[in-house]
Order: C-alpha cells, then structure tokens, then sequence
C-alpha cells in the first residue's frame, strides 16, 4: 500500500516537473521575441534620429521626401511597439498562468500532505489499538497462568492434606483392631 502511495507521488511530481519544464522554456522564448522586439525598436530609433538629420533639400532643408521617410520609420515603430504590446501579454499570460499552476501545486501538495497526515494518524491510531489489545491478551494470559498455577498448588495441598488424614485414618484402624 505505501509503495503503490509512494509510486504515484512520484508519478505525480514528475509530471508536474515536465509540464514546468515546458512552461518554463516557452516562457523563455517568449522572453526572446520580446527582446528581439525592442532591439528592432532601438535600431529603428537610430535610424529615425538619421533620417531627422538628413537634409537633402535644396539650401540644406528636409525635403517631403525626408519627412516621409521619417513618418515611415516612425510608423514602423509605432507597428513594433504594438507588436511588442501583444507579446508582452502573452508573456503576461505565461506569468499568470506560472502562477496559477504553482497554486494548484500548492493545494494539491497540501491536500496530499493533510490526506498522509490523516492517514498516518489512522495507522498510529490503529497501532496502539492493536498494542493494547496485545497488552491485554498478554495479561489475560499471565493472569490464566496465574490462576492456573494456583489452582495446582491448591490441589497438591488437598491432595497433601488428604493423603495425611487417610494415613492418620488408617493408623487410627489399626490401633483399633
């Protein structure tokens, strides 16, 4: 019974310790995207400071063409950082769902532990019924031996006293003959 209980703790947690595992690598991942987001966006910043700094207008002005270039990158920008918004809530998501999966655990250990705890307080308790009925069949045979050994002491002393008055019996018919 303990094997088959140790058997499927065992079972258990090594379920849970790969389901983590999966969890914890996607959430990585996850982490990845997000850096890789906002590397693009540090790059994209750098070429929109460029873009704001080329002037290739006549008397050294920007020219539509420059502004437009630069509304792109900032578009582009814009796009990512949504992009990055959306990512961020699916690691969010991983979060949550990391910690609802670690609450879930916990009850579940808890529940298992307060499930042993009663079962090994059932097993002392059953423990000591069985102690003190061994107890008291023990003194219930001490005390049979007991009455036993008296009963044979009390019938040798019968059987002693008996044999002394048959005698005296005996001696008192022969001195009467």
């Amino acid at each position: 019974m303990i094997k088959k209980i140790a058997f499927l703790i065992l079972f258990v947690n090594s379920i849970t310790i790969n389901l983590f595992a999966q969890d914890t690598s996607a959430y990585e991942i996850q982490r990845l995207k997000i850096n890789n987001l906002l590397a693009e966006r540090s790059a994209k910043f750098g070429q929109y400071d460029e873009s704001l700094n080329t002037k290739t207008g006549i008397f050294g002005f920007q020219t539509k063409r420059d502004i437009r270039n630069s509304n792109e990158i900032l578009r582009q920008i814009a796009l990512n950082d949504n992009d990055i918004f959306k990512e961020l809530k699916i690691l969010l998501d991983y979060k949550d769902l990391q910690v609802e999966e670690v609450k879930t655990t916990v009850n579940t250990n808890s529940e298992s532990i307060q499930n042993y705890r009663r079962s090994i307080k059932n097993l002392q308790d059953q423990n000591e019924n069985l102690t003190n009925s061994t107890n008291k069949a023990e003194n219930s045979r001490d005390l049979a031996y007991l009455f036993t050994a008296l009963f044979l002491i009390g019938c040798a002393v019968l059987a002693y006293f008996l044999n002394l008055k048959n005698k005296q019996l005996k001696n008192y018919e022969k001195a009467n003959v």
